[in-house]
This record gives C-alpha cells, sequence and structure tokens, in this order.
C-alpha cells in the first residue's frame, strides 16, 4: 500500500500545522503507550516513566525528530530511518510490536487534538504513513 500522492499532501500538511509541537504530541502518545500497553515500559526501566518526566519528554521529542525526518524523506524511508532501525533491532532490541502500538496512540493523540482536522481520509493516510515508517523500523529485524 503506496502512499499516494493525496496521502503524501495530508500528512505534510498535518506535519506543518504540527509545528513545534510534534514533541508534545509524541510525548503524549509515549505517555498514553506506557498507560494503555504496560508492557513497552520493559525497554525503558532506567527511565523516570512518570508522566511529564524530562526524560520521557526528552524520548518524545526523539520519536519527534524521526518522524519529522521521515515526512521530510517519504521518498526513501527505508534509507532514511535505517540507522534508528538498526539501533532499536540490534542494540535496543525492542519488541516490533511496541512501534505499532505507539502509532495507535499518536493517532488517538492527533485525533484528540485536531478533531477538526481528523478526516477519515487523513486518518488513513496517516496510518498509512505510520505503518511505513514501522516497516522501515523493523527492516533490521528480518
Amino acid at each position: 500500500m503506496a502512499l499516494s500522492a493525496e496521502d503524501r499532501a495530508l500528512v505534510r500538511a498535518l506535519w506543518k500545522k504540527l509545528g513545534s509541537n510534534v514533541g508534545v504530541y509524541t510525548t503524549e502518545a509515549l505517555e498514553r503507550t506506557f498507560l494503555a500497553f504496560p508492557a513497552t515500559k520493559t525497554y525503558f526501566s532506567h527511565l523516570d516513566l512518570s508522566p511529564g518526566s524530562s526524560q520521557v519528554r526528552a524520548h518524545g521529542q526523539k520519536v519527534a525528530d524521526a518522524l519529522s525526518l521521515a515526512v521530510e524523506r517519504l521518498d526513501d524511508l527505508p534509507h532514511a530511518l535505517s540507522a534508528l532501525s538498526h539501533l532499536h533491532a540490534c542494540q535496543l532490541r525492542v519488541d516490533p510490536a511496541s512501534f505499532q502500538l505507539l502509532g495507535h496512540c499518536l493517532l488517538v493523540t492527533l485525533a484528540r487534538h485536531y478533531p477538526g482536522d481528523f478526516s477519515p481520509a487523513l486518518q488513513a493516510s496517516l496510518d498509512k504513513f505510520l505503518s511505513h515508517v514501522i516497516s522501515a523500523l523493523v527492516s533490521e529485524y528480518r
């Protein structure tokens, strides 16, 4: 399921609208993931995972930076995210299912903050985009 021109335009338009708040929303999505799926905390036992902690915010910003890079490099996601894929697969050994859980929580978070913009078309485009990002991230697991 390739990203169509419309998908790309919708994702880029939303990302532009999010602006400097991307890190805020990815942090909220991380917190939501930890709350809804406690097993995902396993990979962060060395961090303070309390809501609003500086360590969760810092990791949320890393997620935001990676997703922003993905938006910029939609045509070359595997290459753009190859270092992150290697890190998560070979060094951190994160369960690939965790990416899907975080992606779901990000969709929920964005829908909560942008209900007027979150049309079925935008949701479908974001879901496809996140699926492509996740596919690139799990490429080293194969």
